[in-house]
Parts: structure tokens; sequence; C-alpha cells
């Protein structure tokens, strides 16, 4: 059967650990140095104690040192890398190649784990993600502006590689690691984790005779990415990793996000038996229902999953709106009245679009009923107004409780033997010998009791199977619970063996890998020319003036240029063939 892998954000250890017990079949969580979030480090102990909890559920730790690095770095990333295999982590994204060759050389002393590419690199097409498995690279993380078609294509072309896709969260408006529009304006390089959000910004849009079409908008922004319903189709297509974008997430947005994927995985699976399995043992009970779109969003897309879409940006706000929950009533000097059906709570963040189209929000300090009193009552709002909830006070709360318990049912069988008893779980058995002493009164309740105790393990005890079934014997309570801690550290020591070797790399890096890897390997806007932006999203599509799909046909004259609020300007090529928008500079 094909294993299915949920990939959840980690931000921390105990952002990783909520993954895990809210069904993730692996995490990625950023080591000290070089992950592409710089504000998301994570210590090696840190790293170790979460390899050790997932590892109970087989369940993986991805590391990523996936920037770009300088030479005077790159035997210092390879030395971390061999670390992050000592503490146990299951593989690493990279996307600088360059590391393959230090990681491969016969004279090296490292010990190797499983690489990912990372979508840093630009997995987008079959060629590349095949020159990647020739690398000895086990998996590619493909681009985000692929469509279910193009992942299908990939995999027939190269069936060997691990496909690994987002699911959902924030996108990038550039394909990633070919933005070089944070470094050239702000001098911090998106390819070394520094990205300072250039495309969340507002821009003028003007035409070729400085007229100006768009007035101080978000037009870069993207919504965020939302395949909730084309999971079976990544599915089929052959991909058999789902990531959840989100390493600067709190653990609410981990726990539901998370959590809600996995049952639509379990879901999936439950409808095509024989055909699919989750990666990690366990399942979840959970005190709450997932929902979408009660954590934080800039409203969805599906993106490209199947081809271009209208509707991709969201051009008023680059922040989370949050569901709609009504209009405004009526105004009641400090308070107002809100026509819907939907439950408010103190300390619900709602918000809404003044007369400007600008986003204001404001706390909500009182509810009665329908009737809202806000901490501060905005003077822009206004009777018919539309209100979003931002900030769900209720989920919030929810959400910072323990929401989730995941364990794995086990069997335990009790049999005698010639000189005791043995106790088994699984391949695991251990024995304990001792007189066999005829039991006065049936055993089997406490028998049961005594091996069920699990807890702070885990696993859960779902059957006790006693060999002979009648089993007439006497075995004290204290001998009994012996047994079950010894069987415990048992298949414990079982779990640290079978990840305690790390999966070797392919040793036929060609020369070329290090000479070309398809890709940049300096921090800054390469020296050719070269655009900041190489975009599939395109924003006279957004604008509804795409001929080629249907759109109506251009009233300006171009080129159009993009205009920060401070007078730079940025002018934007259409390469109609390629299907892709270019952001150049105009310094």
């Amino acid at each position: 059967m094909r294993k299915l892998e949920l990939l959840a954000p980690a931000k921390n250890l105990a952002t990783g650990v909520a993954a895990i017990d809210h069904g993730a079949d692996a995490v990625y969580i950023g080591p000290p140095q070089w992950g592409a979030r710089a504000a998301a480090g994570n210590s090696l102990a840190d790293i170790a104690e979460l390899c050790h909890y997932a590892h109970q559920y087989r369940a993986k730790v991805y590391a990523t040192v996936n920037t770009l690095l300088t030479d005077d770095e790159l035997p210092q990333a390879a030395r971390l890398i061999a670390q992050l295999a000592e503490v146990g982590t299951d593989a690493v994204l990279i996307q600088d190649m360059r590391l393959l060759a230090l990681l491969t050389s016969p004279s090296s002393h490292l010990s190797p784990l499983s690489l990912h590419a990372s979508t840093q690199a630009d997995n987008r097409t079959a060629e590349k993600v095949q020159w990647l498995h020739e690398q000895g690279i086990r998996r590619a993380v493909l681009a985000r502006e692929l469509s279910v078609d193009e992942v299908a294509a990939i995999h027939r072309q190269v069936p060997p590689m691990e496909l690994e896709v987002f699911v959902h969260g924030a996108l990038c408006v550039s394909y990633s690691g070919l933005c070089y529009a944070s470094e050239h304006c702000f001098g911090r390089s998106a390819n070394r984790g520094e990205c300072a959000q250039f495309c969340r910004m507002k821009f003028d849009l003007l035409d070729a005779d400085g007229k100006e079409l768009q007035h101080q908008r978000h037009l870069l922004s993207l919504k965020d990415l939302n395949l909730s319903r084309q999971l079976g189709q990544l599915i089929e297509a052959g991909a058999v990793s789902f990531k959840i974008e989100g390493r600067l997430k709190d653990v609410g947005y981990v726990k539901n996000v998370t959590a809600a994927y996995s049952q639509l995985l379990d879901h999936y699976i439950a409808t095509h038996p024989g055909q699919y399995e989750r990666a990690s043992l366990g399942r979840c009970r959970y005190s709450f229902e997932p929902d979408l779109n009660r954590t934080f969003n800039r409203g969805y897309t599906t993106y490209f999953v199947h081809g271009r879409q209208p509707s991709m940006a969201s051009f008023d706000t680059p922040k989370a709106i949050g569901p709609f929950v009504g209009h405004v009533k009526k105004l009641c000097g400090p308070s107002f009245t809100v026509a819907g059906t939907a439950a408010f709570a103190n300390g619900d963040g709602l918000c809404f679009f003044n007369a400007r189209r600008e986003l204001e929000g404001f706390r909500v300090n009182r509810v009665e009923g329908n009737r809202l009193f806000p901490q501060s009552m905005p003077s822009s709002l206004r009777p018919g107004i539309a209100l979003y909830r931002s900030n769900d006070q209720a989920m919030e709360h929810l959400l910072a409780k323990p929401t989730a318990e995941r364990k794995i049912p086990v069997t335990m069988t009790l049999r005698a033997t010639a000189d005791g008893f043995a106790l088994s779980m699984g391949d695991r058995e251990v024995e304990l010998p001792m007189e066999h002493q005829q039991a006065a009164t049936p055993q089997r309740e406490n028998i049961v009791r005594q091996l069920s105790r699990l807890g702070g393990t885990p696993y859960e005890c779902t059957a006790v199977e006693l060999q002979p079934a009648d089993f007439p014997y006497f075995i004290p309570s204290s001998q009994l619970a012996a047994m079950r801690r010894m069987l415990m550290l048992s298949v414990e020591s079982l779990v640290l063996r079978d990840f305690s070797s790390v999966p070797q790399l392919s040793t036929k890096v060609s020369q070329h890998s290090t000479l070309n890897t398809q890709q940049k390997s300096l921090n800054s806007q390469p020296s050719t020319p070269t655009p900041l932006m190489q975009c599939r999203y395109c924003l006279r599509h957004e604008l509804g003036y795409c001929v080629k799909h249907g759109g109506k046909r251009p009233t300006w004259r171009e080129p159009l240029t993009l205009r920060l609020g401070d007078g730079r300007c940025f002018r934007l090529e259409f390469d109609c063939r390629k299907c892709q928008m270019n952001v150049w500079s105009e310094e």
C-alpha cells in the first residue's frame, strides 16, 4: 500500500509536539541556522527531543537547511547536517545543491541524511526533478504553482522520486527561490531567510503614459492556499506528502489545520481500502471540531491546481479577514447591533472595510446577544457594513487547552511458558521466570486491568489475549506491572533502533552538480540582468484584461509599472508565451 504523509510546520518544540498529537505524519522545523525563516531557529537539543517524541509514532522530523550559502558557510552547514543526523533527524531540506558534493565526498566523515530538495530550489519541471533524482535527492518539494496535471506528468516521468506538494497556507507571488525583491529593496534576502514581505505592500499601478490605473492597493498580495477539496486529486496524481505552510504560525493554527487535514486524509484512505495507509501510527481523538475558516487566513484560493483561476489576490488587505459574521444593523451610542445568526464572545476581533476600502479592526469588550460594545467605537462604522471575525475568541480559548490525544492501538498477549510467563506486543516479547500457581478465582479481569495501564505511553491496549484461553494461573499484580514496564522499555528501544540508522545518499553526484545547480549560489540578486520576481500569477489576468484567457482587451498602453509609496518603481513584463509575469526594477 502507498503511504501518505501529512507534513505540518513546527515553529518550535511545543508546536512540533502539538502537530504530532493532532495527526501529523511528519513535521519540519528550522535548525539554529540557515532555515529559510531567520525568526524560527531551534536548538539541536529541542530537535532531538522532538525526534524522540515523533519516532514513538513512527512519525518523522525534517530539518530545513534551505537557504543559499556563502562559500565560507558551506562546510559549517555540512557539519550542522551531521549534527542533525546524530540527534535523530530523518531528512534535511536543502536549496543550495553545492552541499551535495560535500556530503557525498569519499573523504567526508559526515553521516548524510536523506535529502529533500526544497521548493526554494525551483522544482517545477520533470527535467529538474529528474536531475535531482540523479544526484541522489530522495524527495522534491514541488513549486506551489503547479496544477494537478503537471504534478501527475512529473510523477509519470520520474516515478522513483517522492513528490511533496503544498496544500495549505501562505503563498509567495514569485516562484520560490527566484525572488530578489526583498534583497534589492531592503537588503534582506528571501534566499537567506530574511524576506521583508515586499509582495504584501501597497502599490500604485501606472500605464506607459503615467496614468494611475490603481491607487495604493496590495496588487501582489495573494490569498492563502486551501486545497482541502483537491487532496484526493493530488494523491491520484502521485504526490505522497501534503505540506502545510506556516513555520511562523502559532500552536493554535497548527493544531486546527493539522487536525482538519488529518481527518480528510483518513477519510480518503477509508474510502479507498487496500490502496493507501498513513505514513505513521496512531489515531487521534479531538476535543474540538477542526474548521479551516476559524483560523488565520487571507481568504482562500486553489491557485493553479486546476489551471489559472480568477480572484487569486486580496487587493484590499494582506491581513487576515476571517469569515463573514453579519451586517451592522443599528448604531447605539457606544454599541451597535448586528443582523445575522453568528454568536459572539467577549474579546472577539472584528473588522470591516471602510469607504476608502481600507481594513479597520476593533476588539469587542462586551456582548449582549447581537448587541456589541467595542473597546473603542470605530468612527467609520455605518449601518449596512459587512463585518468579519478576524479573531475568534471562543476558538482561541478552545485551542489553548489540550485538544487531542493520539494513541497507537495494540493487543497484548500473555502466555504461559515452561518456566514462567511471556508478555508480547507485536514482535516484542519479555519473559518472567516464576513458578506456576493455580488461581483460586478467575484472574482475567485483574490481568486485563493491570496490562492495560499504558498511561504516559503512546499506546492504548485495545485487547488482551490469554494463552491458554482459560488461563488458570495466578500472577501477583506487582509482577504483571513489572512485565508491562519491561515490555514498554523493550518497545521503546525498538523505536530508537529503527530510527538510528540514517539512510545513505547515492554517491553518483556528477561534476555538473558542483558547477551548475540550476539556481543562483549567491545571496544577492544575480549580476546578470534578471527580474526581481518571476511569477505565474499575472496582474493583467487578475484585473480581467488577459485576452488569452477570455478577458477584456486592455485599454492602457504598456509597459505597466508598480510604484511603492516612497516613489520607487518596478516595470511589469508580461511573457504570454510562458504565461508568466516578470517584475523588473527601474533603478
